[in-house]
């Protein structure tokens, strides 16, 4: 080879290095230029930014999520290559306690972060006027601060109302429930259970406080009537059910015990 071929060679490998360095480096500053951009953007342009932003980490969640499935599943295999079972145990079913752990710590955290698989997954949203009606009070009736529930309600047993001056949203007795007409969906049977309390209420936030029951409600029912019993043994006293009907059309709760 050549002295000029090799000096050639080397020109080309320094060019080389030289341009995997700038790459490496503008990579390696990507984060902060990523994160000026970030507090420097507002209104629409943030709000496309951080939707944008928000779908990469996920997409990378899931990648990293994927690969630790993958890795997870070529140890069991291997693990299971290596150990041999007893002839006395060939006929038992051996349950892996990893795997019941996981599905329990990820169903305690669907439920403190609120989120179920539900059969109605939208509802239509309701306008004030519609859930409340105005009481006007005072000597002169001026005062309209007031507000009615027309809609079904549930009142824990220890509730008792406040002074008629100081009550600022009224539920009548009349539109108060207590029990609800429950579907087991795997054993298609229908229960008449006791109501715990509301989890959530799709329309907002206050009508959860005020216990408001409309379609799509998660309402906490008292299943330890049934009998059932969880994965380590224990048995469940009260589970989430979906209001599946119109209780202030129809005068009656239906719901779907969500498992």
């Amino acid at each position: 080879m050549s002295r000029r071929t090799s000096d050639a060679t080397g020109a080309l490998w320094t060019t080389r290095r030289r341009s995997e360095i700038i790459r490496r480096k503008s990579e390696s500053r990507q984060v902060k230029k990523i994160a000026k951009q970030a507090h420097k953007l507002k209104g629409m342009k943030a709000k496309i930014f951080n939707k944008t932003r928000y779908q990469e980490k996920v997409n990378i969640r899931k990648a990293i999520k994927a690969h630790e499935e993958k890795s997870s599943k070529v140890k069991s295999s291997n693990n299971d290559k290596k150990e041999a079972v007893p002839a006395y145990l060939m006929d038992r079913e051996t349950t892996n306690t990893n795997k019941i752990l996981s599905n329990m710590i990820k169903q305690k955290r669907k439920e403190k972060a609120g989120k179920w698989e539900v059969p109605i997954a939208k509802v239509k949203s309701m306008s004030e006027a519609e859930m409340f009606a105005i009481i006007k009070s005072g000597k002169r009736g001026k005062k309209a601060w007031k507000r009615i529930i027309n809609k079904p309600t549930f009142v824990p047993e220890t509730f008792t109302r406040k002074p008629p001056k100081y009550e600022r949203f009224i539920r009548p007795t009349s539109l108060r429930f207590k029990k609800a007409n429950v579907t087991h969906p795997e054993l298609k049977t229908t229960f008449y259970l006791d109501i715990v309390g509301v989890k959530r209420n799709p329309q907002s936030a206050l009508y959860t406080n005020l216990g408001v029951l409309t379609k799509g409600t998660i309402i906490e029912v008292n299943v330890s009537d049934l009998g059932l019993v969880t994965q380590t043994g224990k048995v469940v006293l009260s589970k989430y059910a979906q209001i599946t009907n119109n209780p202030e059309n129809d005068g009656c709760i239906n719901a779907l015990l969500l498992v």
